[in-house]
């Protein structure tokens, strides 16, 4: 007697967005794939830790701004507890101002929430595939500065924390303090802690300067990235050809 083929186990997904909708459109896609599923959902940075620590997904795709910790500190959290569990951040935010500095807490990708639904689902394999997932733009702008970095210590906006970095990026596109406070879910009084923090660190002496620096910092981050990304050729992705770049994963 013949027996069955055991069916391969699938990749589990943990989805973790503030905004039920986006779960709901990006569970919908992963749920047509035979080899992938959605194992749970969070809607807040704690909630994420709890259901990743219980779950063990394969992968994690987050957001960035959530209310409470952010995205990049969700991933530190990960990191720490969860150092088996990839990350994929798919977020609002462009990849110019966030993608490294999502590699560096540890996702292994990047990918804005305008890219299709064909780049999603190839940015998931490349990562549960052991590689990192990167736009050629975003791709560029990572090997620039690790190319500089060995010669230069951290300072200036490097030297900012992921929370402090993440409300920089806000003022620099013209979020008030009260807005940025709501929409990050935190106290006006602990924003504008972290904004004088911002101002000593970057040697500014009020937040019209801080607020400048910060707009004029996002515009020439986009133009670079921009420019870099025009001279990217086509790259061979997963067997075809792709406006995408897969880097080698640090721990392949």
């Amino acid at each position: 007697m013949k027996r069955a083929k055991p069916k391969p186990s699938k990749k589990t997904i943990l989805l973790v967005d503030d905004h039920p909708a986006s779960r709901v459109g990006v569970r919908h896609m992963i749920e047509t794939e035979p080899d992938l599923m959605v194992c749970g959902e969070a809607g807040s940075s704690s909630e994420a830790l709890d259901a990743a620590i219980a779950l063990s997904p394969c992968l994690v795709i987050t957001d960035v701004t959530m209310p409470g910790r952010s995205g990049l500190e969700l991933i530190q959290d990960l990191a720490a507890r969860c150092p088996d569990i990839y990350v994929l951040v798919l977020s609002m935010h462009s990849e110019f101002t966030y993608a490294r500095r999502a590699l560096e807490v540890g996702a292994r990708g990047y990918l804005m929430k305008t890219a299709d639904g064909n780049e999603l689902l190839r940015a998931i394999r490349t990562i549960l595939a052991g590689k990192i997932f990167l736009t050629p733009a975003a791709s560029a702008q990572m090997l620039e500065y690790l190319n500089n970095r060995s010669h230069r210590k951290r300072t200036g906006i490097e030297a900012l924390s992921p929370r402090e970095f993440e409300i920089f990026s806000l003022l620099g596109h013209g979020v008030p303090s009260n807005k940025i406070a709501g929409q990050l879910n935190l106290s006006l009084k602990t924003v504008d802690t972290h904004r004088e923090r911002i101002k000593r660190k970057l040697e500014v002496e009020n937040v019209s300067e801080l607020v400048s620096l910060a707009s004029t910092w996002l515009t020439e981050q986009s133009m670079t990235c921009q420019a870099q990304g025009d001279k990217t050729l086509e790259c061979s992705f997963l067997g075809t050809k792709s406006a995408r770049t897969v880097m080698p994963s640090p721990r392949s």
